[in-house]
């Protein structure tokens, strides 16, 4: 997680920033899930599919707008 971060602020352009944050939120899902099954608890689940979701959308928002530097059409 520590190296998806630095990629994601110190990255060289803008595309490699987008894939440490894509790796950042993959990372952090994949931490929750492991925390909910040990303590045994749904939150944890819930907590990654709005990651999962919210993460989704923004790689979408931030893709689109490296490619046409306009996020609404």
């Amino acid at each position: 997680m520590l190296m998806s971060l630095y990629r994601l602020l110190r990255g060289p352009s803008v595309p490699d920033r987008i894939l440490g944050l894509d790796t950042l939120y993959v990372n952090t899902i994949a931490a929750l899930m492991l925390f909910g099954m040990q303590q045994r608890t749904a939150i944890y689940f819930e907590a990654a599919l709005v990651i999962a979701m919210l993460g989704f959308v923004s790689t979408v928002v931030l893709s689109k707008y490296v490619l046409r530097r306009d996020i609404m059409e």
